[in-house]
């Protein structure tokens, strides 16, 4: 594995000048310290009480519905439009990666598009590109890129980035009512636990672990994609930015973790086009395909990848586009 030297691209701003509001620096705070106070708290039970099946069960369920919604639905799908949906496929996802409790369709997918347009130079929300030299600026940097982005003003403009998603009534429709999806993602977990259980306890511990927990865990793997896997790994398809393939990560993240690949084809459906690099969201997909709610699905062609590669290996990847 190797660090990306802060001298591959020029160094542009990590920290954008516009100011927070007092809404947004509090609604920020509570995302990001609220999740970690009930990560302890769930520690501390798990400690002295142990953890029951159905609340393990809630919680590796509630992930891997609200995580496909994130990497297969507001990623793959409604960011890069890497395959077309069939109708309640599109809807589903739209509602799963909204409980994954990151905002809406449209800002999501707008603030993503602006990543890409403006991948680690000034307009990237979450670029880990330091000010400066030094250590102490690369970790402010990667702060930055994993949660400080949040607390900062960052241009959603839906109307500019995500046009084609507030024309379409289903997705609109679910961008707007995003807190009462946001409410259904702890109220779930919660309602099972208290039908299996019969007890108010039950019912908060599988809140607890299959609503709470589960975010915490899946926001941390989400923002270090932005910022890990902009600064530790590989670059097999170039450096024309910091994006990197940090295979630690590759399993928790559904495969968005292959982030040099993506970055190198973003409408690819596929982004761990490797042998051996799994990618959960890819296969689903295929699935999808093959039952016919996937159509039009943006495979990764083996040619082009070999042609950017070797174009990489002999230094003209900088020069040439694909």
């Amino acid at each position: 594995m190797t660090i990306v030297a802060p001298d591959v691209m020029p160094v542009a701003p990590a920290v954008p000048t516009l100011r927070a509001t007092k809404v947004q620096l509090v609604s920020a705070a509570l995302l990001v310290v609220l999740p970690l106070v009930a990560v302890v708290f769930a520690v501390a039970i798990f400690w002295n009480h142990g953890i029951g099946w159905l609340d393990l069960g809630l919680a590796a369920g509630m992930y891997v519905f609200t995580g496909l919604g994130l990497s297969l639905g507001f990623h793959r799908l409604f960011s890069h439009r890497s395959f077309v949906p069939a109708r309640w496929l599109k809807v589903t996802l739209a509602i799963a990666g909204t409980m994954g409790i990151e905002g809406s369709v449209t800002s999501w997918v707008s603030q993503h598009r602006r990543h890409h347009a403006f991948t680690d130079q000034a307009g990237d929300p979450h670029s880990p590109v330091p000010d400066g030299p030094g250590l102490g600026n690369q970790l402010r940097g990667l702060w930055h890129a994993h949660a400080g982005w949040l607390f900062v003003a960052n241009e959603v403009n839906a109307a500019r980035w995500s046009k084609d998603l507030v024309d379409d009534p289903d997705v609109a429709f679910i961008s707007r009512t995003a807190v009462w999806w946001t409410v259904l993602s702890f109220l779930i977990p919660s309602a099972i636990g208290f039908i299996v259980t019969k007890t108010v306890w039950g019912a908060l511990l599988a809140g607890l672990w299959g609503g709470v927990v589960r975010v915490a865990l899946l926001h941390h793997v989400t923002w270090s994609t932005n910022s890990l896997c902009h600064t530790f790994g590989k670059q097999p398809f170039g450096d024309r930015d910091r994006s990197t393939n940090f295979a630690p990560l590759a399993l928790l993240s559904f495969g968005d973790a292959w982030h040099n690949a993506h970055h190198a084809f973003p409408r690819s459906a596929r982004h761990g086009v490797d042998p051996g690099q799994v990618d959960i969201s890819a296969e689903v997909i295929r699935v999808f395909e093959r039952v016919g709610w996937a159509t039009e699905v943006h495979w990764p062609r083996r040619s082009v990848m070999d042609r950017r590669r070797q174009l990489w290996r002999t230094g003209q990847s900088r020069t040439k586009g694909l």
